[in-house]
């Protein structure tokens, strides 16, 4: 679950050089980072559902924390977490 910092997002395009632009519970849309230490161990696609955490100094820019696996993303739909 997140934090105060973090918020629910999905994945809606691949940018590549590490990035993604990801559609964000509170309604924005931003750009999100794969941190070095989830680029070669956790494969992220597009539709999938991560876990941002938003910059403090520019709003549309985040940093991706954690990717749901499909059976954790549809419990979180049937909790009422997500839409």
């Amino acid at each position: 679950m997140p934090d105060d910092d973090e918020v629910f997002a999905e994945v809606v395009e691949m940018l590549g050089a590490n990035r993604v632009k990801v559609r964000c519970a509170d309604g924005k849309e931003r750009t999100a980072r794969i941190p070095g230490r989830m680029q070669k161990r956790v494969w992220i696609r597009e539709d999938d559902i991560v876990l941002v955490e938003p910059w403090d100094w520019q709003d549309e820019k985040a940093d991706i924390s954690w990717r749901y696996e499909k059976s954790e993303a549809e419990q979180l739909r049937e909790e009422g977490h997500l839409q």
